[in-house]
């Protein structure tokens, strides 16, 4: 019966402060204790994830929110709950739920992407100041950077940091700056202070103007926990104006002895190239053929006399033994020549149609014959 009484109760408004909070990983329903410190009551709430997601990255445990909620009663425990639809954080927190929301919306836009980001110059020529007229951040910037500089020149524009008028004339000193042909980055700086007072640099307006800026931005914004919305889209973020100075301007302290340090090491090497060489060239100079360049002509004038010696031999025997073969060829045809026969005394008897008569019975009886002799010829006649 109370069960039914409860489920014809409408969804109700109420405010607490979050003393537990369940969120099991997977779980599609998360589990939280609404705790009213005034009087010390405590209910318990449940609502599905996506519920609570919508603001989990702005309340915790400890965060005053507003639910709306419709009462349920669990009959096994007898236990009354509220089942939310929807979680509203209160005061700073609704604050910080509007400037998530303007987050997600330009993060989805491309305006924080890292590929964005432009390197700041080595050495500027001009670097354009941002922040309050005779500020804390104004000082430490200009003394911090004149320390490690002291050549460094700024372009100051002092603005309102804070208040109404601190957004438009903020966005007006950074346009100014970026249409500045001498200055190569422009700091936005200011102190550290309260969410409310450092509202206008996570303003939607001046965030897409430092985005436009073809001029690197640094933002200099309050002290290590502050993170408004000018540090995502800033070229690069410096966690306090001193930061600032020290990340925009190097120290020429520490330039002077790197300088002196390269200088060092391009000597060391220079030296020990100088050094390798000689002990190669000594190397060198020391060889034989270095002291006595003449003994390797001598060598090779040897070599080439005993060569051309060997060659000569060679070629003589060579010759000696093609002369003697030709004695006994020419020797030998001496011996097979007939010539060589008739001048033994032998004759050639041949007939007039200069046949060689080689029996007696060939020749008839007073036929002239022509007998060859080694110095001659003559005719005769068979008797």
């Amino acid at each position: 019966m109370i069960g039914g009484w409860i489920d014809r109760l409408g969804a109700i408004w109420v405010e607490g402060q979050i003393t537990q909070l369940s969120r099991r990983p997977g779980a599609g329903v998360v589990f939280l204790t609404l705790r009213d410190p005034s009087y010390d009551v405590s209910i318990g709430v449940t609502c599905y994830r996506q519920v609570f997601d919508a603001v989990a990255d702005v309340v915790s445990e400890g965060a005053r929110v507003v639910v709306h909620a419709k009462p349920e009663w669990y009959a096994p425990r007898g236990q009354l709950s509220l089942r939310a639809v929807e979680i509203k954080p209160v005061g700073i927190g609704e604050l910080l739920a509007r400037l998530e929301q303007l987050k997600r919306g330009l993060a989805a836009e491309g305006l924080f992407a890292l590929d964005r980001k432009k390197p700041l110059p080595f050495l500027p020529r001009l670097i354009g100041l941002v922040c309050g007229r005779a500020s804390a951040a104004e000082r430490d910037v200009l003394e911090n950077a004149r320390r490690r500089w002291p050549a460094v020149r700024f372009e100051v524009r002092n603005v309102p940091v804070q208040g109404v008028k601190a957004v438009p004339q903020v966005i007006q000193a950074v346009r100014e700056l970026d249409a500045h042909e001498d200055v190569d980055v422009i700091v936005v700086a200011r102190g550290g202070g309260s969410v409310e007072d450092l509202l206008p640099f996570s303003d939607e307006q001046l965030v897409r103007a430092v985005a436009a800026c073809r001029t690197p931005v640094v933002s200099a914004i309050g002290h290590e926990p502050d993170s408004p919305l000018l540090d995502l889209v800033a070229d690069l973020r410096a966690s306090t104006p001193t930061d600032a100075a020290k990340k925009v301007v190097p120290d020429v302290g520490e330039e002077l002895e790197r300088v002196r340090g390269l200088r060092d090491r391009a000597l060391r090497t220079v030296r020990g190239l100088l050094e390798r060489e000689e002990r190669g060239l000594a190397h060198a100079l020391a060889r034989p053929v270095m002291e006595h360049p003449r003994r390797m002509v001598e060598v090779r004038e040897d070599e080439l006399d005993a060569l051309l010696a060997r060659s000569r031999r060679v070629f003589g025997h060579l010759l000696d033994r093609a002369e003697s073969e030709l004695a006994h060829t020419r020797a030998r045809v001496r011996a097979l020549s007939p010539a060589a026969t008739l001048e033994r005394g032998y004759a050639v008897l041949q007939r007039t149609d200069g046949a060689v008569v080689r029996a007696a019975g060939e020749i008839a009886e007073g036929e002239e014959l022509r007998a060859r002799v080694a110095e001659g010829e003559f005719t005769v006649r068979r008797a």
